[in-house]
């Protein structure tokens, strides 16, 4: 966790203002306690009223200095943590934008948010308290001891038996309770992931009718929880009535024998005053320790699961020298490549070999399972080969920069993504400088234009998260607009045309063609219909490829294509 803290450098002054403001309040909470003794043992007892009156407004001036110094380092405590987590939430953030896909898929999207939220906010609420809380108990523990010592060394044996007790006490609910902190970290990660499903798939669950299903899993993750927390909670809430019974009959003791000791003469009645001011002081020291240490276990917990981020190191990195390129543009090849996601038995790809040219047409055609999505994701570097070697414009690209090689591709994914903003915002996701002109064109060329043209406020309508309020086709068509107003060398639909209709599909297909004339045009296509005019057609079986060639080459020579076409064509459309 400490490490953690070196980002509080950039606050490094309001700490100090803090730590500093925090030991001139203790020093005035361990100096009241004197005063009070010298105003009952010199002013009551001889009935001064001038010296208790002089003192008695000294005491009060120390009280509001006391409680301005409070007031003021609880301001800076809290400007510094709210600081730390802003720092530590945007390092995470970054962080985690580096990762490749195979980090999102070791950790999890639920555990991600859970870690820059729920984690973060432990941290910060504890540093609240470490700042203030643990620089004072210390101070106000060990000072209360040693001027308890000067009032009365004979009764401060009280403390001999009191302290440990209250020490064991602490170790030993602390031992049983902090483990189960790390447990209730990884069952919010588990409530946040089911939560999450329920709602990104509300659509199936009600179109199955599953609403009672789901809601009978979120209950037993949440009771999960709840019953993790309990138990948690019951262990804990021992400790303040025992350390207040301890505290209590502390007092009980000191009153008992400081009585006695004052019968003897042997101690003044302001002292006894004041060394019951003392003992409480520890006492309350030693209960805000307790506090501290009911927090530092989760806050502990959750920093390793933020630590396990930061110290996670993305597989996929840029090369430490880098090439230029050819001086070509759109040139895509495949030499031999193989590829397998972690942990897999089988490789996703074997030994596929292939190269597409600037304004030729390459279409990737298979049955579910064959490695189409894999091949193109490989393209941008979203996962790092096996063995052999993906060149763009004649150079590897694992010898490219991340932000280089994706600038050379317009990618459209196979589950189309919108993001919250209007429809403008949206195509210019693809390249952030894009003129009006531009958007317009692309989202033309894309056959968006009709039923964007059809909303209320045109582009400047309002796309809901994950673009809800469009339909899967108007989503694929403005995702095929985002990557092509890049204006890239190279362009990749995954299966971007499954939810176009045959005109649509015709349509986009011959804009595209004509848009596309200087650039390699890669597509992913289920429907034969869709790759037939294609320059080259690769066909994917069992991770392998199958055949290379134009639609009619394919026919003659390779089989698996020829039940494709079989299974979706007539034979007077095949003919």
């Amino acid at each position: 966790m400490f490490k953690l803290f070196r980002l509080l450098r950039p606050y490094r002054i309001p700490v100090f203002f803090t730590l500093v403001l925090v030991f001139i309040q203790s020093l005035a909470e361990l100096y009241l306690p004197t005063l009070m003794s010298d105003i009952v043992d010199e002013g009551v007892v001889k009935g001064d009223t001038g010296y208790i009156w002089r003192y008695g407004m000294f005491m009060l001036l120390v009280a509001l200095g006391s409680m301005a110094c409070s007031i003021i380092a609880s301001y800076y405590s809290s400007l510094s943590a709210a600081g730390f987590g802003k720092l530590l939430r945007g390092r995470v953030f970054k962080h985690v934008t580096n990762f490749s896909l195979e980090e999102f898929d070791k950790i999890g999207t639920a555990s991600l948010i859970t870690r820059t939220t729920n984690d973060i906010t432990q941290v910060q609420q504890v540093l609240v308290m470490m700042l203030r809380i643990m620089v004072m108990a210390p101070m106000m523990a060990i000072g209360g001891l040693i001027m308890a010592l000067s009032k009365d060394s004979g009764l401060s044996l009280i403390f001999v038996v009191i302290i440990p007790l209250m020490a064991a006490l602490i170790i030993s609910v602390g031992s049983k309770g902090m483990p189960l902190f790390k447990v209730i970290q990884k069952k919010i990660d588990k409530l946040n992931l089911v939560l999450r499903e329920s709602l990104t798939g509300i659509r199936v669950i009600r179109s199955f009718n599953r609403i009672d299903y789901e809601k009978k899993k979120f209950e037993q993750a949440n009771l999960d929880l709840t019953d993790t927390s309990i138990r948690v909670n019951k262990i804990f809430a021992v400790m303040m009535p025992a350390m207040m019974l301890l505290m209590n009959v502390t007092q009980i003791a000191i009153v008992w024998f400081g009585g006695h000791r004052i019968n003897t003469g042997h101690m003044a009645v302001g002292d006894l005053m004041a060394f019951i001011q003392y003992a409480m002081q520890i006492m309350f020291s030693l209960i805000m320790v307790t506090m501290i240490f009911i927090m530092i276990p989760r806050a502990s917990a959750s920093a390793d699961r933020i630590n396990e981020v930061l110290d996670l190191q993305p597989v996929i990195k840029d090369a430490e020298s880098t090439e230029q390129p050819a001086d070509q543009k759109g040139h895509l090849e495949f030499r031999g490549v193989t590829f397998s996601y972690p942990g897999a038995e089988q490789p996703a790809i074997q030994d596929v070999s292939f190269s597409a040219r600037p304004g030729e047409v390459t279409a990737i055609i298979g049955g579910t399972g064959a490695g189409k999505t894999t091949l193109v994701s490989l393209i941008p570097r979203f996962y790092d080969v096996d063995s052999g070697e993906i060149l763009i414009d004649g150079m590897d690209i694992r010898n490219m920069t991340q932000s280089e090689l994706r600038s050379k591709i317009g990618f459209v994914p196979q589950k189309a993504v919108l993001f919250t903003g209007s429809v403008t915002d949206n195509i210019r996701y693809g390249k952030e400088d894009a003129t009006d002109e531009e958007v317009l064109h692309a989202a033309s060329i894309a056959q968006a234009d009709d039923f964007v043209s059809r909303m209320e406020e045109g582009y400047n309508s309002l796309i809901s998260q994950g673009g809800s309020n469009v339909s899967g086709g108007q989503k694929q068509r403005l995702s095929i607009a985002r990557a092509l107003v890049r204006e890239a060398g190279i362009y990749i639909f995954d299966d971007s045309f499954s939810a176009l209709d045959f005109k649509t599909d015709a349509k986009l297909r011959a804009a595209l063609k004509k848009e596309t004339a200087n650039a390699a045009l890669i597509i992913v296509a289920q429907r034969v219909s869709t790759v037939m005019d294609a320059d080259r057609i690769i066909v994917l079986n069992d991770s392998r490829v199958a055949g290379i060639g134009s639609h009619h080459e394919l026919m003659e020579t390779c089989d698996v294509y020829r039940e494709i076409v079989s299974s979706q064509l007539s034979k007077e459309e095949i003919a």
